[in-house]
């Protein structure tokens, strides 16, 4: 007889699975209000930090960038009363405290990133319930502004956006940690990085070794810095390196920014490195390498005497000595020693335009110089379709062609070698995590110029400059200096603007076997002398002094 299922228990059986499913599901799915909020109390939380980031440092070794211990605080809303934010008036900016005395969404603000020991105990003393505190790594620049415009900066996260931070960033950057905290429900925090994360085991990046010297960097930059206060600049650069390597010892660049003061960084004059950047007229300190150049072609020789009177009409325009000078007769060292603008437009127009632009070309100007760092300029060298008119003799007096300090020095220091044109660098090495060597900065010979005989007549010359010419007040007593002047005037808009110039000053020391090649310039002196043996002479001459004082 078949039995009815009805009338058995599995009807009640199935009535309690069904009401059963349907509790789980509003348990699981609807739960309870007060469930959610203690549920919202205890949860994990993974917070990514900062590690720690490759130090830089220079050629002795000493440390210009390194990571050190930083603390940080953010908020949780779900224990965090708007109310208690004015407690942190004296500690967190404006904008912040306006953020968090309002309700906010979410599990986590950050409210504070890398503060130091002291501010941070100040903020931890005052027991706010929904403040935490978490250590993570700083990036700090211990001597603050020097350097900076060769060392750049980071972001918040130790991301490396300018300078050597950005170039070599690879390697120099560690990706952040994460520290996990449990939050029990009276809001209390507990850090159990330890146990499920250990900091120490992540990769920590490589090291960059700079060729610059900070004895001799913290001389140059101080002593442009005063020139430049001094006359009322508006920049001004300086680049010391040497000629036989191609290594750069100082670079310095004002005005300037301290890497650790992230209001500077919002300036971005101060940020503007001059040395590698800025495209100026170089004026007669370029006279050296046209020299050579006049040599090379053998358009002129050294014995040859030229007519230089006051001024001289070339093609639609005229060329005139500065000062209302007339010299009269001038052999070729005197055109340099005496700065004979009227001399050396004579010699320029002598070279045909394309001749004298690929000259130009192979000592580097107009073209990518190859340094290590961002942000470089090329310059700017016309095309010779355009060198029409009085072109040919205003770039032989060093006008109407751009270029940046670094491609000056790097091509004087051709004539200061012997001949060879070298790739400047400011990194000597490169290693990874493991100690490995994956670059190493080196003498790198781009090509010969000009021949050794020349490059001597052309050092004897400008150290006559020095001793007789218009370099005298450059001249020391410590060493045998030589070099030589520029006095540029400065193009706005198509027009050399009036009252606007740079002054410069070019050399290299011991004269008789060189070791230091070196430029400054003044950008825009407002305080009546712009001359560059007046301006930028003396502030030459007392680095080469101050390098004395400390047996460099």
């Amino acid at each position: 007889m078949k039995k009815n299922f009805f009338k058995g228990p599995w009807p009640w059986v199935f009535l309690l699975f069904i009401v059963v499913i349907i509790r789980l599901f509003y348990v699981h799915c609807l739960p309870d209000k007060r469930v959610v909020r203690q549920a919202q109390r205890q949860y994990w939380s993974e917070i990514p930090v900062s590690t720690t980031r490759g130090s830089i440092v220079d050629t002795q070794g000493n440390p210009l960038a390194l990571s050190v211990p930083a603390y940080s605080f953010f908020i949780d809303p779900a224990f965090w009363a708007p109310s208690n934010a004015q407690a942190l008036k004296k500690h967190l900016p404006t904008s912040v405290i306006k953020k968090i005395s309002s309700p906010l969404s979410g599990r986590f603000h950050w409210v504070a990133r890398k503060v130091n020991q002291q501010e941070a105990d100040a903020m931890s003393a005052l027991n706010l319930p929904g403040l935490y505190r978490i250590q993570e790594k700083k990036r700090i620049y211990p001597q603050n502004v020097l350097l900076s415009h060769v060392l750049g900066f980071c972001d918040i996260d130790d991301k490396g956006l300018s300078g050597t931070e950005f170039v070599w960033d690879q390697f120099l950057y560690s990706p952040p940690g994460i520290r996990f905290f449990i939050k029990d429900a009276s809001g209390q925090a507990i850090d159990v990085t330890t146990t499920l994360s250990d900091l120490d085991k992540i990769e920590h990046k490589g090291k960059v070794g700079l060729t610059v010297d900070m004895r001799i960097q913290y001389v140059v930059e101080r002593r442009l810095e005063e020139t430049v206060n001094m006359h009322k600049a508006r920049w001004g650069a300086a680049l010391c390196m040497n000629p036989q390597t191609g290594e750069i010892l100082a670079m310095a660049s004002v005005p300037s920014f301290n890497p650790n003061n992230r209001k500077d960084l919002l300036d971005t004059k101060k940020l503007f490195n001059s040395v590698i950047g800025r495209v100026y007229e170089p004026g007669s300190t370029l006279k050296p390498v046209i020299v050579a150049i006049a040599l090379e072609k053998g358009v002129t020789y050294p014995s040859e005497i030229f007519k230089t009177p006051h001024r001289i009409k070339v093609a639609d325009g005229s060329i005139s000595e500065a000062g209302y000078h007339n010299w009269g007769k001038l052999s070729l060292g005197d055109i340099v020693v005496k700065s004979s603008n009227v001399g050396m437009a004579q010699l320029g127009l002598r070279i045909p335009p394309f001749n004298m632009y690929n000259s130009l070309r192979e000592w580097g100007f107009g073209q990518p110089i190859g340094v290590e760092l961002n942000g470089v300029e090329s310059g700017l060298l016309p095309s010779p379709e355009q060198w029409r008119g009085v072109v040919p003799a205003n770039i032989a007096i060093g006008q109407g062609i751009g270029m940046t300090p670094l491609h000056l020095l790097t091509a004087t220091s051709a004539i200061v070698n012997g001949g060879d044109l070298l790739r400047p660098y400011i990194v000597a090495e490169v290693t990874d995590s493991k100690g490995r060597v994956i670059y190493k900065g080196q003498k790198e010979v781009i090509r010969t110029v000009v021949s050794p005989s020349i490059a001597a007549w052309v050092r004897k010359v400008m150290r006559d400059v020095v001793i007789n010419g218009t370099g005298k007040r450059a001249d020391t007593q410590v060493t045998t200096l030589a070099g030589k002047t520029g006095t540029a005037q400065v193009a706005e808009k198509g027009v050399y603007a009036k009252n606007k110039w740079v002054a410069s000053f070019i050399g290299f020391w011991p004269y008789e076997s060189p070791q230091y090649a070196m430029l400054v310039v003044i950008g825009e002196p407002s305080k009546g002398r712009y001359y560059g043996g007046d301006v930028a002479g003396p502030l030459f001459k007392s680095i080469v002094e101050d390098m004395a004082l400390l047996n460099l």
